[in-house]
């Protein structure tokens, strides 16, 4: 079926039913149902590749996450989702795996294949073409607002919330608070809140404490069998989301350690898991949902042409939710 017999059925030209499938135009609304019954009559389904190629808009826009099975990652697609969905923007979801080669490879064929503009949620691109060489209108998710100040960022207040989740083991009367972090050059805000809150209690930073993980469940078990390994315990651990807190549990359970009673465990992110968890998980909401969403109302005001200038930054609270774990 073509736009044309469309029209015909119709009984309106192909440019009136061009005009009801944009909604660009006004037509009235007794012509719009006429065109509807016409289009459900006929099967009548829109040549996306041909309107692209015509308005040079693919209505598509991609989101480059590092690992979309982090429940954390899944809701905030969402977020971006519903964003963009009521402006006719369908969303591709490139997922990483942490991997930079892999990430530079999917921002290039994205944008070979037409898409109006891309989020970057990974944060692993160590060389390459950065968001703003892309050609393409670029929201940066998280991260340093200096790194590129043409392209739009937005960012939970990693400090604050991590400031707020060792200030609270400090209050519990914690002095051995140790750190497990994410992958090189991501989360850094969260390390720096973790060293300004024991900074200011007078607790001296213990190199020993800090050790990197990977986000995920098992790495965050590794980790905290590493550091229950030292010669001096922690007597808590501070884990930069909640999949290594999770993993952290795991293996005090392992160890025999009662979670909060021989160690807290704090994480960061409060995914769902943080709940149903046992002990429930003391965790640092990192609104996912809102920074997806916040994501694609900055894109969407680019690609649809409203707004040309320099990169804006949009910061989300980070807030303390204490359960059980600590």
């Amino acid at each position: 079926m073509t736009l044309v017999q469309v029209a015909k059925l119709a009984g309106v030209s192909p440019t009136t039913v061009s005009h009801v499938l944009s909604g660009k135009r006004w037509v009235a609304e007794s012509t719009q149902e006429t065109v509807r019954d016409a289009i459900r009559q006929l099967g009548y389904r829109p040549n996306n590749v041909a309107r692209s190629l015509r308005t040079r808009q693919s209505k598509m826009v991609a989101v480059v996450v590092p690992d979309i099975t982090n429940p954390f990652y899944a809701v905030l697609t969402r977020g971006l989702a519903d964003a963009v969905d009521g402006s006719g923007y369908g969303t591709y979801v490139c997922n990483t795996d942490g991997n930079p080669d892999r990430e530079n490879s999917f921002l290039a064929d994205v944008v070979d294949r037409g898409v109006d503009g891309v989020v970057m949620a990974s944060g692993e691109v160590t060389g390459g073409v950065g968001p703003g060489g892309l050609g393409v209108p670029a929201v940066r998710i998280g991260g340093d607002p200096d790194n590129d100040p043409h392209v739009d960022l937005v960012a939970p207040d990693d400090q604050f919330g991590s400031h707020a989740a060792v200030r609270h083991l400090v209050e519990r009367g914690r002095r051995r608070i140790a750190m497990i972090e994410g992958p090189h050059a991501s989360g850094f805000g969260r390390e720096t809140g973790y060293r300004q809150a024991l900074a200011e209690s007078g607790i001296p930073v213990d190199p020993d404490l800090l050790i990197r993980g990977d986000w995920t469940r098992p790495g965050g078990r590794k980790a905290m069998h590493a550091l229950m390994a030292l010669p001096s315990r922690p007597d808590a651990v501070f884990c930069a989301n909640d999949l290594s807190a999770i993993g952290a549990i795991d293996a005090a359970h392992e160890l025999g350690l009662g979670v909060p009673a021989d160690v807290s465990i704090v994480g960061f992110d409060d995914v769902d898991a943080a709940t149903i968890v046992n002990p429930p998980l003391t965790t640092v909401r990192n609104p996912a949902y809102e920074t997806g969403y916040a994501a694609g109302e900055l894109l969407l005001s680019r690609v649809n042409g409203g707004y040309a200038g320099d990169g804006r930054t949009v910061v989300l609270p980070c807030l303390l939710v204490v359960r059980q774990s600590a």
